[in-house]
């Protein structure tokens, strides 16, 4: 099996408020828009798949806790001063505010917010090889 993510799927609560919060507000657009879903290029090959919370539990099999997956999401930038754009750009979208942009024992800086179902997104400056490969 080729090592390989092609969709990252998340459920959601209201579909309308997604689609408020990540096309109005970030400006993203869609590249397919039904009443139960919204998906959205974000790398090459990769989507990002926003489902209505009842379309994903009856297509997945079950009903999941949103927002409080133990993952996150991460947008990385190729400098420290673009990490507290992007998170300023969330706020006046309506993200909510989980943290600043703070100096990490990584080397590097980062911040999060929240979209609007609690999907925590990383905001960071990442100076390193890997921070470089994950750049456009």
């Amino acid at each position: 099996m080729d090592r390989r993510v092609s969709f990252i799927t998340l459920a959601v609560r209201d579909l309308q408020k997604s689609r408020a919060f990540y096309c109005d507000g970030l400006g993203w657009e869609p590249v397919l828009e039904d009443p139960a879903v919204l998906m959205f290029p974000v790398a090459d090959k990769v989507v990002l798949s926003l489902w209505d919370v009842g379309a994903f539990t009856e297509e997945v099999g079950y009903e999941p806790v949103l927002g409080r997956a133990p993952i996150t999401l991460a947008h990385n930038m190729p400098r420290p001063e673009g990490v507290d754009e992007v998170l300023d750009s969330a706020r006046t979208a309506g993200a909510t505010s989980v943290t600043t942009a703070v100096r990490r024992d990584w080397g590097g800086c980062s911040g999060y917010f929240a979209d609007p179902d609690g999907y925590r997104w990383e905001v960071a400056y990442n100076p390193s090889p890997i921070g470089d490969s994950v750049l456009p």
